[in-house]
């Protein structure tokens, strides 16, 4: 590739001086034509003289503005105005140099109309080339078993640099056949050979009348909301949505390094509010050179906060899970990344197991402790009570007692929205851990929880199962299509614990603003739609019936007069009187009595009882679900 370049660069120069040599000859001879006795009153050598400072400024002048690293085959004005200047400049520099030190050969006017001509005619090259090149691409036939028929959504210069990469690259699949944009000065005209529609309602049978196949968005700053707007907009026309935007990096933010590409509307675009980001330099530099321990580091949150503490430079990273093969591919995944850079452990065990934990903390003495680990599936711990118990409130237990024993700073515990006002095993055991932290207040531990929604793409959450369920040919099964949740991604998830545990002083229990709810039936059919089918003609929906403790709705986080504000305006502290150990220890017994009662049996009711008794505000589904409608959670997703 190197190679190649050389020779176009070393091709172009040639060009270039066969156009200066052809140009300054023209103007020897016109000077020798006019004014003969003032071309014979001077020596030969005199000509070539003039020539060399002409041509060695010029070409510098070129280099310098990059003229010959440029692809004239894409160039656009800038290129051309640069190589209009860097002339105009090296022209004059010459000319003053060659008149005041009497090197002047050629009249001044003769010599400014040199540099002009050699200007024009190099111009003009690189019109013919950049024409003959893109008259070549352009009919050159495509695949027609591939090609795509678009439309781009605006018409300024990001639209413009999209569609010229798309008609002269023979190689691309997509074939442009109109713009559409909202600036009326636009409408009606033409660029780049293509018409400019207005995007109006109208613009909808246009699509279908030009037989479009896909439509691409190609705005500068292009948010959430924005590519919400006109995916519901365009897709009405039974078009694939596209977006012509920056890649997307493996934290979820946009690579601004990278080049623009087509790529597809993500279900996280189809949130109803922008991402969030709660990571700032002050939690990073937090983290850094601190040994931080994560349970249930190879989960789908765990190992997100492992990638962002492993970003803040720790003295040492511990990754502890359960689940080997996880943990195997967070610690590939890592060492791949930072190699000897970042120090790294990986410890397999159960926060069940109070010895081993012990050992653990007493190895590594961290500064900082994530709890990640944790059962979290609603109808499974509903069978499986017993077990939520042991690992969720009693693992909890276990890690915070071996923090507090061996001196970590900060523990952080990861709680969910469903243990607000909980229907179900898995939801109460989570607040259980909760009254766990938050009854430390004593400590020399700072204890901490933070609270948030279902989180897109984690394991086991909706997201994968109803692409498994696309993928299949369907159908895609929801229990009941008036459910709405509250959902962020997990680089925001990950955020919000890391700056948590910045933030965290006496235990606080921590809450994100995530905006308005989210209906299930209406995830279901974006993604169908977001996958080229059509939800309910090529892709059905069906509802299967609630499961055993689910609930309609979960009940809002953010109740401002419950909450008080921090730094960031999007994280919020409930404001909630925490029990006191000998209250929480008294709970904890119970809820040992009720195991202990219980592991002769599959599935034990006492227990589901023992919690209810534990958990106060613990409700039935059936209690809550009867409610549902006049929620404020379900009025707010209907505005």
């Amino acid at each position: 590739m190197s190679i190649f370049k050389n020779r176009r660069r070393l091709a172009l120069i040639g060009i270039d001086t066969l156009i200066f040599v052809a140009v300054y000859l023209l103007t020897v001879f016109v000077t020798f034509v006019e004014d003969y006795a003032e071309y014979n009153s001077k020596p030969p050598y005199g000509y070539l003289l003039n020539a060399a400072i002409f041509y060695v400024l010029i070409m510098t002048a070129r280099v310098m503005i990059g003229t010959y690293k440029n692809m004239w085959r894409y160039a656009n004005s800038k290129s051309f105005v640069g190589l209009v200047v860097a002339d105009a400049v090296a022209g004059v520099v010459a000319v003053l140099i060659t008149h005041f030190i009497s090197w002047a050969f050629i009249s001044v006017w003769r010599s400014c109309a040199f540099v002009s001509m050699t200007n024009v005619v190099t111009l003009v090259s690189r019109f013919i080339y950049q024409h003959m090149h893109r008259s070549s691409n352009a009919t050159q036939a495509k695949d027609g078993s591939t090609e795509r028929r678009v439309a781009i959504v605006g018409a300024g210069q990001i639209g413009t640099l999209l569609a010229e990469e798309l008609i002269f690259d023979k190689s691309s699949k997509y074939t442009p056949v109109c713009f559409i944009d909202k600036n009326r000065n636009k409408v009606g005209t033409t660029l780049l050979g293509l018409k400019v529609y207005a995007g109006e309602e109208a613009v909808i049978e246009t699509l279908k009348e030009l037989s479009v196949d896909e439509v691409l968005i190609a705005i500068s700053d292009l948010g959430e909301d924005q590519i919400k707007h006109f995916y519901e907009f365009y897709s009405k026309s039974g078009c694939k949505v596209k977006v012509y935007d920056f890649p997307i990096k493996a934290d979820g933010s946009d690579d601004i390094s990278s080049k623009r590409v087509v790529r597809d509307v993500r279900i996280e675009d189809l949130l109803f509010r922008d991402t969030l980001s709660v990571i700032n330099d002050k939690t990073v530099e937090f983290y850094r050179g601190k040994t931080v321990l994560v349970t249930g580091g190879g989960g789908s949150i765990g190992s997100e906060i492992s990638r962002l503490i492993a970003k803040c430079r720790p003295k040492k990273l511990i990754i502890l899970d359960i689940y080997e093969n996880n943990a195997y591919d967070i610690q590939q995944e890592l060492k791949r990344k930072y190699g000897e850079e970042l120090d790294l452990a990986v410890e397999i065990a159960s926060v069940r197991d109070r010895v081993r934990l012990d050992a653990i903390f007493a190895h590594y003495h961290p500064d900082v402790v994530f709890h990640a680990a944790a059962h979290k599936h609603v109808p499974l711990m509903e069978h499986s009570n017993c077990e939520a118990i042991k690992n969720n409130v009693l693992g909890t237990y276990n890690t915070a007692d071996m923090a507090e024993k061996h001196g970590v700073s900060r523990f952080i515990l990861i709680s969910t929205d469903k243990a607000v006002n909980p229907t179900n095993v898995m939801g109460a055991s989570k607040r259980m851990c909760e009254m766990v932290v938050q009854c430390r207040q004593d400590s020399k531990t700072v204890f901490a929880a933070v609270r948030f929604g279902n989180v897109l793409g984690s394991n086991g959450s909706v997201i994968p199962l109803f692409k498994r369920q696309i993928e299949a040919g369907g159908p895609v099964t929801v229990t009941d299509k008036r459910i709405i949740r509250y959902f962020m991604t997990i680089p925001e998830a990950s955020g919000l614990v890391m700056q948590a545990g910045a933030m965290a002083k006496c235990g606080e229990l921590f809450v994100l603003d995530m905006g308005k709810p989210v209906k299930i039936i209406d995830l279901a059919t974006n993604m169908i739609k977001l996958s080229g089918f059509n939800p309910y003609i090529d892709i059905d929906i069906i509802e299967t019936g609630l499961r055993p403790g689910e609930k309609l709705y979960e009940e809002l986080l953010i109740k401002t007069e419950n909450l008080d504000k921090t730094d960031n305006n999007l994280i919020f502290i409930e404001r909630d009187t925490p029990l006191t150990r000998a209250e929480v220890e008294e709970k904890l017994e119970a809820l040992r009595r009720a195991v202990a009662d219980g592991e002769g049996m599959v599935a034990d009711p006492a227990i589901t009882e023992a919690m209810r008794q534990a958990v106060p505000t613990f409700r039935s589904p059936e209690e809550v679900n009867e409610r549902a409608s006049s929620s404020d959670e379900m009025k707010l997703v209907n505005t």
